[in-house]
């Protein structure tokens, strides 16, 4: 049995039996389910939902799926078509739309996808609304519009650079400094994404980059996971090219790895830690990670004479305490940094 169904959304393989795997069925029950619920906790009339996908090759049949589905129960579907998961949590908010769907595997292989859900902030649902959820999809107590009523579609091809912007606008982002160093970094994007949007920063920033399995054709080359066990191929290269340093990311781009000037890896689990020491070295404020984390961050934090917590493992677990305590960075040990 290969559908997994969580607080979170749904993920399981393609193919196979109804409610056993990820099947076309199961997409539009759960799709049907989580706009259902939008509708049953939203006062307006007319929804919009904010859809995109990794480049995992079930991701044009499960996008369609969705989108139809949605429309179906009269909800407006805006198509960022290839995205990652950061670039849809932004422009929820952004399009001032009621919620989003991220149809993406994450780091799992090439046979899986997944449903993942967003409310109208561009964060991940809570457990309590993720219950409601799976309870809908449970009871099938759906009602689709009538004809007049159908939810209407409309893409969009500018996320990544309203993404970008942001990215360079952020306070702490010394732009002209990194141009100055003119990098040169070599980028293994696992044949996804990430291969799409992280040239167009990199080239924003002034670097040079090298590509490394970088066309977005879902064919996988590696185990997508960004484990020093899966990334011979690019710490080889950034050697080969004497480049100053690598990326890695998984499908959706919400997971970095950083290899070194050397060809080592400087791992997942020091990517919020780094982040965190340059931002607490200029602003102090409280820093939060899960408790799967290691106590890195926490050291961090205390020479920069800031505080520290510990949330619950989960994203959406580290959010709500970040919330909690007003916190200025978080994330979690798997390369996430929010």
């Amino acid at each position: 049995m290969s559908l997994i169904k969580s607080i979170s959304g749904i993920r399981g393989t393609i193919g196979g039996k109804v409610n056993d795997n990820l099947t076309p069925l199961d997409v539009v029950k759960f799709a049907s389910a989580f706009g259902t619920w939008l509708q049953n906790n939203n006062n307006k009339k007319d929804l919009t939902l904010v859809i995109g996908r990794d480049a995992r090759i079930s991701g044009q049949m499960v996008s369609s799926l969705v989108t139809a589905t949605l429309q179906g129960l009269g909800i407006n579907v805006i198509d960022l078509g290839l995205s990652t998961t950061p670039t849809v949590e932004i422009m929820v908010p952004e399009l001032k739309a009621d919620g989003g769907i991220i149809l993406t595997a994450s780091h799992n292989p090439k046979q899986w996808n997944a449903l993942k859900l967003l409310n109208n902030k561009g964060e991940f649902i809570s457990g309590e609304n993720g219950a409601e959820v799976l309870a809908l999809a449970e009871s099938e107590d759906f009602n689709y519009a009538e004809v007049d009523d159908l939810g209407k579609y409309e893409t969009r091809d500018d996320a990544f650079d309203i993404h970008i912007q942001q990215i360079l606008d952020l306070p702490m982002v010394d732009v002209e400094a990194i141009k100055a160093k003119k990098f040169k970094v070599v980028l293994d994007a696992v044949n996804s994404t990430g291969g799409i949007a992280i040239p167009m920063l990199l080239d924003k920033l002034g670097c040079e980059t090298i590509k490394l399995y970088c066309e977005p054709t879902g064919h996988f080359p590696h185990n997508p996971e960004p484990l020093k066990e899966h990334l011979g191929d690019i710490c080889e290269l950034v050697k080969k090219e004497g480049a100053d340093f690598g990326i890695v990311v998984d499908p959706d781009v919400d997971r970095l790895a950083l290899i070194d000037e050397k060809g080592e890896m400087f791992g997942e689990e020091y990517t919020l830690v780094a982040v965190a020491d340059y931002l607490l070295k200029n602003k102090n404020g409280v820093a939060i990670s899960n408790l799967s984390s290691s106590r890195a961050l926490r050291d961090v934090a205390q020479s920069h004479n800031s505080e520290y917590f510990a949330s619950a493992v989960g994203e959406v677990n580290v959010v709500t305490l970040m919330k909690e305590k007003n916190a200025v960075i978080g994330g979690e040990g798997n390369g996430g940094i929010i």
